[in-house]
């Protein structure tokens, strides 16, 4: 790692869309949004209007960001399309809506979530792993929500099954401020470093 910095022009950000969750992860995304909003980063997400999804895009429009949605059509009546995005992108696939989005931004944040932000989470740090793309990727630890996860990837690293140069491309923070300056600083390894290595 070295002072260079990147800087954002758009983040994805995941998370989760299930209206039963503490006001606390709620507030969290609102607050999430606004910091990119205030910051003038683009908001990608995944195009829904409840949970932590509606409350991060609304976060970011209520301080006149601008923000872009990715929805499947066969989730957009169930997650409830937000209509009042910048643009809204409906598209075919779950997988057509992770490699849009993907290619939309320039950094990934994972807010907490379920399954499905964990997949899109792993997935993209595996792409950066293998450097389909060099963008980085974090978490945001709110109330130490990630804590664990934390834990198991250090402990995964210890076992061997992830290679310590490749641990820091899952970055964590407490704070949107401080996960982008970490991410903004990260260095992706080159695949000729490591893949003909035992």
């Amino acid at each position: 790692m070295n002072s260079t910095r990147t800087h954002f022009r758009r983040v994805a950000v995941y998370c989760g869309s299930s209206g039963g969750v503490g006001t606390h992860y709620l507030d969290a995304a609102r607050a999430a949004g606004a910091f990119l909003a205030e910051r003038g980063i683009d908001l990608v997400y995944g195009g829904g209007r409840v949970g932590m999804m509606g409350a991060v895009a609304e976060g970011a429009l209520m301080k006149g960001g601008r923000v872009y949605g990715v929805i499947p059509e066969k989730l957009k009546t169930r997650e409830l399309a937000h209509e009042g995005l910048t643009e809204l992108f409906v598209v075919d696939s779950m997988h057509a809506r992770k490699t849009m989005m993907a290619s939309m931004a320039d950094a990934f944040v994972a807010l907490p979530g379920g399954w499905g932000t964990l997949e899109e989470v792993f997935e993209v740090v595996t792409w950066s792993q293998l450097n389909y793309h060099k963008k980085p990727v974090g978490l945001l630890n709110v109330r130490g929500y990630y804590d664990h996860l934390v834990a198991f990837l250090d402990h995964a690293m210890t076992e061997g099954f992830i290679r310590p140069i490749h641990r820091p491309l899952c970055a964590s923070a407490d704070s949107m401020d401080a996960l982008l300056d970490r991410l903004s600083k990260l260095q992706i390894p080159d695949i000729g470093r490591w893949i003909d290595k035992p």
